[in-house]
């Protein structure tokens, strides 16, 4: 696996832990489907939640939100769609929400980690 591939996956892992600690349960990782990927979808009690997580080790090629433009989001709202298809009875009476986390640091466990609510 390339160093970057191990970078994201690392960020997905930091990203799962965080929306565990708010009390949502992970139900996807890196689901795929056609037209791309999610990288988490996490629930409660009243909504599905699907994450984009961009881990970057600096900002020296920008911020990470920065890679989250109106073409993913777009993306990001047909492969929700998709997943809630997929899998009605998780999304059964809960508002869906697409959220972005954006981590940057040399090391995703102890990276700075932004969380952007509601990005679509």
């Amino acid at each position: 696996m390339a160093d970057k591939d191990v970078l994201g996956r690392a960020g997905e892992e930091r990203a799962a832990r965080y929306y565990e600690s708010l009390g949502f349960a992970v139900l996807a990782r890196n689901w795929r489907a056609p037209g791309g990927e999610l990288d988490l979808v996490v629930v409660s009690a009243r909504e599905l939640v699907v994450v984009e997580v961009k881990t970057r080790r600096s900002e020296a090629f920008g911020h990470p939100f920065e890679a989250v433009g109106e073409v993913k989001k777009a993306r990001l709202w047909r492969l929700a769609m998709a997943w809630i298809a997929a899998h009605p009875a998780s999304a059964q009476g809960r508002r869906l929400r697409i959220d972005a986390i954006g981590l940057i640091g040399p090391d995703p466990a102890t990276a700075s980690l932004e969380h952007l609510a509601g990005i679509v």
